[in-house]
């Protein structure tokens, strides 16, 4: 149990976390160093590796991402889990294509599928159940990437969502407006009182949202009653 605010995640104890993971194989401090220079949101490194362990420990079959960027999730995603099908989601073609020469590089690419589109308009056709779901995409859709996810996701399954934190302006707002803390702070409340949900915020990288669904709803069970 913690001992009071701020004990815990505090500058040092970030660099100390930091200096804790283990080095990245070629490719992926390649990913990182093309994110940093050029600015692409790629999931944050002790991110990738959770999505990496959650991914192996649920022994997911179907994995669904919304917002590919260069693969960087993708990548982890698919590693942790060797039998699965990982589909992701992704608005830039130039992006996707990227992607999709990392994945090749990293041995993974026949069994990603990386469709170009709005998530929005793309995630009501998809195929369940979906076993894991990743989102890393605009902040502001975040709610209702959940709604349109949660049906397709198997109960017992899991979604993670990355940003939840926004740079501290969740927590503390800045002076000035800013439409993805406001978002993410109302989709936050929203994920830890889901009723289909089982949910938790986690200090991890820019923050990290864990949920597990933990019965259907009632649309699934062929409901309105």
């Amino acid at each position: 149990m913690k001992e009071g605010i701020g004990r815990i995640i505090r500058a040092e104890q970030e660099r100390y976390l930091e200096r804790a993971l283990p080095p990245r194989d070629p490719l992926l401090a390649e990913m990182e160093a093309v994110g940093g220079r050029e600015d692409i949101p790629i999931s944050d490194p002790e991110v990738g590796r959770l999505l990496e362990v959650l991914a192996r420990a649920s022994g997911a079959r179907l994995i669904v991402e919304v917002g590919t960027a260069i693969g960087y999730g993708t990548l982890c995603l698919a590693r942790g889990a060797p039998e699965a099908r990982v589909i992701s989601i992704d608005t830039d073609r130039e992006r996707l294509a990227r992607a999709r020469a990392y994945l090749e590089r990293g041995g993974v690419a026949e069994r990603v599928e990386l469709i170009e589109g709005k998530a929005l308009e793309v995630l009501p056709h998809l195929p369940g159940p979906i076993d894991l779901a990743y989102v890393d995409a605009v902040k502001t859709e975040y709610r209702r990437y959940l709604d349109l996810l949660l049906p397709r996701v198997r109960v017992s399954g899991l979604l993670v969502f990355d940003n939840l934190l926004w740079k501290g302006h969740v927590a503390e707002p800045p002076e000035e407006d800013d439409a993805n803390a406001d978002a993410l702070r109302a989709f936050n409340g929203y994920l830890l009182i889901h009723p289909q949900l089982r949910a938790s915020l986690l200090p991890l990288g820019d923050g990290v949202g864990l949920a597990t669904k933990t019965k259907p709803l009632v649309s699934e069970m062929g409901g309105p009653f």
